[in-house]
């Protein structure tokens, strides 16, 4: 899918990464908040992991494309949201011409053939995880590490995804090893909880918009 010519464009010097433990936060940012840096984080320490990329989708294809506020602006907030050396901002998927987060993982995979990355999700994205594109093989190919979010924790646990993969759960306390193990593998993290969300901030927006 990606040739060697391509590797900086989508992935900006993709050669240092190499042997690293890298999470991948998916997602619109729409806009970025304090919750992603707080999942951001507790995977850092949990998961033991090097960096974590915040990897900004141009459209989700599940969300209505009229809430989103311009790819540009989304990019640029979780740039500013982020300011931490220990995480990386970019948008793969516009080098990729792709919507789809089976393709972004691939595509990764492919570039950074030697970088061991990790799935990272909130518990609520659990939820609607067999509505995404070929969620049975992101699975198989990538590890996964969901972090619980207020009211989500047994729905996801009781979902279609835990259930197709309970025999592939890591206990929580050998999540440090998550990003070593070849998948399928998926750990649930119980952490501390944090309220913000982006529905809210925009709900926030609207109201005082009013």
């Amino acid at each position: 899918m990606v040739k060697t010519s391509d590797h900086d464009s989508l992935v900006p010097g993709s050669s240092k990464w190499r042997g690293l433990r890298i999470g991948l936060l998916g997602g619109s940012f729409n806009p970025a908040h304090e919750g992603h840096l707080h999942v951001s984080r507790q995977a850092l320490a949990t998961l033991e992991l090097d960096f974590v990329w915040w990897l900004v989708s141009p459209q989700n294809p599940l969300k209505d494309r009229q809430e989103l506020a311009p790819f540009e602006d989304r990019l640029a907030g979780a740039k500013l949201m982020a300011g931490d050396s220990k995480m990386v901002v970019f948008s793969p998927e516009q080098s990729l011409g792709t919507k789809f987060s089976y393709d972004v993982i691939v595509a990764l995979g492919e570039t950074c053939p030697h970088t061991h990355f990790v799935w990272l999700m909130g518990a609520d994205n659990m939820v609607q995880f067999p509505a995404w594109r070929n969620w049975r093989r992101i699975c198989e190919i990538v590890p996964i590490a969901v972090f619980d979010r207020p009211g989500y924790s047994l729905p996801a646990l009781t979902g279609e995804m835990a259930q197709s993969f309970a025999k592939h759960r890591l206990a929580a306390h050998q999540a440090s090893s998550l990003a070593d193990l070849d998948p399928p593998v998926w750990t649930f993290i119980s952490c501390q909880l944090h309220p913000q969300s982006a529905t809210k901030i925009r709900k926030g927006q609207t109201a005082k918009a009013k």
